[in-house]
């Protein structure tokens, strides 16, 4: 990946900024990750709008700079999510009370994004979605919540077919089971202890859809490190759940025996598809070569619950470099 970042200043209080990242994955097809002004409102608060990342995580606004963290890629469980930009406005206010800091953003827009689900390609939209923020420094010690919510479709071109077949027996349930703009909730909960020698952290997420076939995902992974001169040797765990009990059991068994075993077939078959339930673990290490250069590696084994056939293990190198 390669990617640059240009920030000019209107005026006194308003910037402009565009972000250019070209992907390998992508053959390095130029596309405009960010690109969005931001009017400093107060010494305290600012107001940005247009495609600007969404506060996800605790690495979100670098989550393209792997510089910025010790992992070759963070955890995929909590970070593998299918957007992470919207397209909209975010208000920003930061201040302090004695030795504590604090900041809150509150975000509004839309999403969209491109998936791959079982090698088949996939989207998602997100109208109407907020996203709240808080975050607080107290020495070492750096605690974070982030609720965000949104009316959610998918479309997924292998999907359609199945929900089809099921609204020629009941279009209701069929558009029930369906997730078109159903309301889907992000919840997550981060905190981290950093006394420059050594840290701990994690991060633990929940996404939702009840009125679908989505099942309910709940991600986590913790990390710990220590500091040694240039070299900073860490382990990471991390857990990935999807697999909780399927929804609308009780309406299949309310059909006639003649349809109830379609029914309950296209019912349980959507919901198998999005069934997850992993562990991964890594021991890895960064070295840093020299001022903004790093040198990464690191070694994880993988775990699935569902399928043992998906277990693997992988060793992975990088180099992150800023200028």
């Amino acid at each position: 990946m390669f990617a640059l970042q240009l920030s000019g200043d209107v005026n006194d209080k308003l910037t402009a900024t565009g972000q250019l990242v070209a992907r390998g994955s992508d053959d390095y097809d130029v596309d405009f990750e960010w690109a969005y002004m931001t009017y400093a409102v107060t010494d305290n608060t600012s107001v940005t709008a247009g495609r600007l990342r969404l506060p996800l995580f605790r690495y979100s606004a670098s989550l393209d700079v792997g510089y910025s963290y010790h992992w070759v890629a963070p955890p995929e469980s909590v970070y593998g999510v299918v957007f992470n930009n919207i397209d909209g406005v975010r208000v920003d206010y930061s201040n302090y009370a004695g030795d504590l800091e604090y900041n809150f953003q509150l975000a509004y827009g839309t999403l969209d994004a491109d998936f791959v689900l079982g090698g088949q390609q996939g989207n998602v939209e997100g109208n109407n979605a907020i996203n709240l923020t808080a975050e607080t420094t107290y020495g070492n010690w750096k605690l974070r919540g982030v609720i965000g919510r949104a009316n959610v479709t998918f479309d997924i071109p292998t999907v359609k077919p199945t929900i089809q077949a099921l609204s020629g027996i009941d279009p209701a349930f069929a558009d029930l089971l369906d997730a078109n703009d159903d309301t889907g909730t992000f919840v997550g909960v981060g905190l981290e202890y950093d006394n420059f020698n050594w840290f701990i952290s994690g991060e633990y997420t929940e996404v939702a859809i009840d009125d679908s076939y989505y099942q309910d995902d709940i991600n986590y992974y913790v990390t710990a490190g220590i500091r040694v001169g240039k070299f900073t040797p860490f382990v990471t765990a991390e857990w990935n759940d999807a697999e909780d009990d399927l929804k609308f059991l009780d309406q299949v068994g309310q059909y006639p025996e003649q349809v109830r075993a379609t029914v309950g077939q296209i019912v349980g078959g959507l919901q198998q598809q999005l069934v997850a339930k992993s562990n991964a673990y890594s021991l890895g290490v960064r070295y840093d070569w020299d001022t903004n250069v790093a040198l990464k590696a690191d070694v994880t084994k993988y775990s699935d619950d569902i399928n043992e056939a998906n277990d693997a293990s992988l060793v992975r190198f990088a180099v992150n470099y800023i200028f």
